[in-house]
């Protein structure tokens, strides 16, 4: 099996986190995607972008311009490991924006996830994110940036309006945080927030 990570466009991106991704969303602003082929067949994508969050660097004394998000692991089935998929995407966003210096994810506990791709790829691990109220639109989920993206609004009544569904505030968990700098000088400085990695929690 030959592995490969490369620059992948919007529609190859989008057909993966449509098809292969648990939200079924494509995340709204701008992004850089990374494709994955397996044997030369297209198996997903690794999607960065700005996330929900507009003052996400704030924490950490940085720009906007300085730090990104994780916002999408999209793949069929495939024989690689996960962990080995991101650590290439990670080393191809790197040498393509030289001016990051921190990346950020989440792991949904919703969703069972405790972040297990992250702790095998050596991110830190910084604890549990402040919870967040999202928007139902016809029974799916979604951050209010993404609402703002696809109706030009994030108001419940205007959503309903527009699209006929009803659309709600949502109350939602905390997510883990994850963390990977990519300087030195970051990754010292992070480290004084690195809490124990979270367990996967036990199947029912």
């Amino acid at each position: 099996m030959t592995l490969r990570l490369d620059w992948c466009d919007h529609k190859a991106a989008e057909y993966a986190v449509l098809h292969w991704h648990y939200s079924h969303k494509m995340p709204a602003g701008k992004l850089v995607k990374v494709g994955v082929w397996e044997d030369e067949q297209f198996i997903g994508a690794v999607i960065f972008g700005r996330g929900g969050n507009n003052h996400a660097g704030t924490p950490y004394g940085l720009a906007q311009t300085e730090v990104c998000e994780l916002v999408r692991v999209a793949l069929w089935k495939h024989e690689a490991h996960v962990s080995r998929i991101l650590a290439v995407a990670l080393r191809l966003l790197k040498k393509q924006s030289p001016g990051l210096r921190l990346i950020v994810s989440y792991a949904d506990p919703k969703q069972q996830h405790h972040g297990g791709i992250y702790q095998a790829t050596g991110w830190t691990y910084a604890g549990p994110s402040t919870a967040q109220a999202a928007l139902l639109v016809g029974g799916i989920s979604m951050h209010k940036r993404t609402a703002s993206s696809l109706y030009g609004t994030a108001s419940p009544e205007r959503i309903t309006a527009i699209t006929g569904s009803r659309a709600a505030w949502e109350p939602t968990t905390w997510k883990h945080t994850y963390l990977y700098p990519l300087d030195d000088k970051m990754r010292a400085q992070i480290a004084t927030l690195a809490k124990p990695y979270p367990k996967r929690a036990p199947v029912v």
